[in-house]
């Protein structure tokens, strides 16, 4: 997916430009943020060079479960709630994400469809990073590159582990409760 494409899927946002002025800003989330919270202000401003700031208005979806999507958001301000297609095709709320996280990692590493959708639950300011535009990032400063790579498999190695222990946790339940 080209960066025009990725422009397509969130042309109902307001585009409010590069992310450069936003640096500073998404540098003082860095501490509530799984992703960047090892990087500094020098290399968010760098990072912030590759990607594009959008305001979404609350209710707006950001991204579809089940789309194409090769594109990441960094939450700068606002809210986004996570929901996930349940068996009956009901939207199940699993996830309330702050200024500081980020949606879409898998989806932008992958390029496989989106696993949930993310819908504004305030009014929202997100940076924007493309695979395209990490490619970029891993050519042109390979020294950020090769940490943004490694802080993204640190991350969804955490989250991972996070699921598999509340699956083990659910298997012991359901096995307890079919032996009583």
């Amino acid at each position: 997916m080209s960066e025009t494409a990725v422009n397509v899927q969130l042309q109902h946002l307001e585009y409010l430009g590069d992310a450069k002025p936003y640096a500073g800003q998404m540098h003082t989330l860095i501490e509530r943020s799984p992703l960047f919270e090892n990087f500094n202000l020098a290399e968010i401003r760098l990072m912030s060079h590759f990607m594009q700031v959008f305001r979404a208005e609350p209710g707006i979806e950001l991204v579809r479960e089940g789309d194409a999507g090769d594109f990441m958001l960094f939450i700068i301000e606002g809210r986004i709630e996570i929901f996930k297609q349940d068996r009956w095709n009901s939207p199940r709320l699993i996830a309330v994400l702050d200024p500081g996280q980020t949606v879409g990692e898998m989806s932008m590493i992958d390029g496989e469809p989106r696993f949930a959708s993310g819908v504004a639950a305030d009014r929202c300011i997100v940076a924007v990073l493309t695979r395209e535009s990490l490619a970029r990032i891993i050519l042109e400063q390979p020294v950020l590159g090769a940490k943004i790579l490694m802080e993204l498999v640190l991350m969804l190695s955490r989250r991972l582990r996070q699921t598999s222990a509340k699956l083990v946790g659910y298997m012991d339940k359901y096995e307890s409760s079919n032996n009583n």
